[in-house]
């Protein structure tokens, strides 16, 4: 069974950085394309940024340039590198497969951007 665990956010302010981890367990972590999600309370869970099996990137357009997705396969972990942020980045964080999204998901972490 698939496990998830993220960790790492907080509160920081504005322009300000952090950085989520996603330990992952009881799957071939190294075949699989991993995203980060984040959902905002009332809105659906959208994807923020993906990495395949080889390390291809991929990000939503409202976070290129500020956001880094990085994975070390060995220790079966996503990381979500976040520079800049914005309190619209203000949200629920979770990992999860980049395609077609376990139903198993993770208990998230909370990322708050306030002054």
């Amino acid at each position: 069974q698939v496990q998830l665990v993220e960790s790492g956010g907080g509160l920081v302010q504005p322009g300000g950085s952090l950085r989520l981890s996603c330990a992952a367990s009881g799957l071939m972590f190294t075949i699989v394309d991993m995203g980060w999600y984040r959902q905002i309370p009332g809105q659906q869970r959208e994807l923020v940024a993906s990495i395949t099996s080889t390390s291809g990137t991929n990000y939503r357009d409202s976070v290129k340039g500020r956001f880094t997705i990085s994975r070390d396969n060995a220790k079966k972990t996503v990381y979500l590198h976040m520079n800049s942020l914005k309190p619209e980045d203000t949200a629920v964080y979770y990992c999860n497969r980049a395609s077609i999204p376990w139903s198993s998901w993770g208990q998230g972490t909370q990322v708050t951007v306030s002054s």
